[in-house]
């Protein structure tokens, strides 16, 4: 696993951005065909040209608007080409070379922090010491009073930390351009080290997390970090991520400050066995070869239309082919639930049954041009006096649909079962499709009640 740094380092990377596009501008039409002129941060400009349907999408005169922007054009795009990437688009449709990379970077910068956690400790001879571990973190949500950061729960943990939740008693943020190294100051009247994190430090309040999933949300004031900078935007989550994708990671490697390194992702999802604390536990991770460092933890993974497909939280330090990420559904349910309940932890409903792989292959979709892995879900045991018994439900029995207030929801991986539990609430209504002895049934409707959901790790 990344171990998170317990050292200050105070080197700084000085990062030179490449040329990328500045602005998409309609500079002409004929009322049917409209010019559009990219101009460029190096001064050059190009152009090119979109032909108006007669559908509805864009007005018959051409004159729809004096501006676009990528994403307007792209969801355009999507209309007519719904299995398009964000990489064909711009490359296909747009006709003009762009260094995708550069511009899909160029904008998560402004989503991308840098952190620090501080840990108190007291040695065997009682003395007392200050260790600060660096991290990363991602902008999730932005309101008009507080703004929500993302990063593993590793990065503000510590099992050494002298007080009973473990969590680090201090916690601050840099963004990306802002970013400053903390000083010692001296040591206060404890024996604690005192550090200086200067102007543009971010303090942040631990909100909840879960060492299970290795997720923890961070909360500081808006009106604090946008007077750092007011540029700042909240990451957007991918629908999904294919084996084969770019897997762009962004963090604060080896403490040096925010930078990026580039990859794809190896393989959709596999069990990897972590210790956080003192106790081994197994994660369902994304694996790329996007190299990782000391420091990555708790940064953004993103696609190459930069979208969000994970949380960087491990690596294998004999091969910097083989990292890891906590992968999209676990991250988006994840802090989803932490947010909802609002208690410092995970909470979820337990249904009572233990299952195992009973058949797994490899199904490959012609339309889509990707594929997954399926597995079918036996029943190997089902506990008593929980929701499962009284179900039905019975040992043998596949499980192949989770269905939530009348939506079915296609059960094809272990771990997809586990991310949906965490969106369950009380009151929704669930029912479960399985297979028993060939045949397809549907239990009766339950109703999540409020003591069914418990705290979970």
């Amino acid at each position: 696993a990344v171990v998170m740094s317990l050292t200050i380092f105070t080197g700084c990377i000085q990062v030179i951005l490449p040329t990328n596009v500045l602005s998409i501008e309609k500079t002409g039409s004929d009322g049917y065909v409209d010019t559009y002129t990219i101009t460029y941060t190096d001064g050059r400009t190009s152009t090119f040209t979109i032909t108006n349907g007669r559908d509805g999408i864009n007005g018959e005169d051409g004159d729809d608007s004096p501006t676009i922007t990528i994403d307007e054009l792209y969801n355009r795009y999507r209309l007519e080409n719904p299995t398009a990437t964000y990489e064909e688009f711009l490359k296909e449709f747009l006709k003009v070379e762009v260094d995708i990379n550069s511009v899909t970077i160029n904008k998560l910068l402004s989503s991308s922090v840098k952190i620090y956690s501080e840990f108190t400790m007291t040695k065997e001879d009682e003395t007392n010491s200050l260790s600060v571990g660096a991290g990363s973190g991602v902008i999730y949500r932005i309101t008009d009073n507080y703004t929500y950061l993302i990063t593993n729960f590793h990065v503000i943990y510590e099992k050494g930390q002298n007080t009973p939740s473990k969590i680090a008693r201090k916690i601050v943020c840099y963004l990306y351009g802002s970013e400053l190294n903390p000083i010692k100051k001296g040591e206060d009247q404890d024996g604690y080290a005192i550090y200086d994190y200067g102007s543009n430090a971010i303090e942040c309040t631990f909100i909840g997390g879960s060492i299970a999933k290795d997720i923890a949300v961070l909360r500081v004031d808006t009106n604090v970090i946008k007077g750092v900078n007011e540029n700042i935007s909240a990451v957007e989550f991918a629908e999904s991520y294919h084996v084969g994708e770019t897997a762009i990671a962004i963090g604060n490697a080896k403490d040096d400050g925010i930078s990026v390194t580039k990859g794809i992702v190896s393989v959709d999802c596999e069990r990897v066995k972590l210790q956080i604390d003192d106790t081994i536990r197994v994660y369902d991770l994304l694996r790329m070869d996007t190299p990782l460092y000391q420091g990555n933890s708790g940064g953004g993974l993103f696609n190459v239309e930069g979208k969000l497909i994970g949380i960087t939280n491990a690596g294998d330090t004999q091969n910097q082919n083989v990292n890891f990420a906590v992968p999209l559904d676990t991250v988006k349910n994840s802090v989803e639930n932490i947010l909802h309940y609002n208690n410092g932890y995970i909470n979820k409903i337990v249904f009572g049954i233990d299952v195992v792989v009973n058949d797994s292959k490899y199904v490959y979709n012609k339309v889509t041009g990707y594929g997954q892995i399926v597995e079918e879900l036996k029943i190997t045991v089902v506990h008593e006096n929980y929701p499962a018994s009284t179900l039905g439900l019975q040992v043998d029995d596949i499980i192949t649909t989770l269905n939530v207030n009348g939506t079915p929801f296609e059960i094809y991986r272990d771990f997809n079962l586990s991310d949906k539990i965490l969106t369950l609430r009380a009151g929704d209504v669930v029912s479960i499709t399985y297979k028993r002895n060939d045949t397809t049934y549907t239990t009766n409707d339950y109703t999540i009640k409020a003591t069914d959901i418990i705290r979970s790790e």
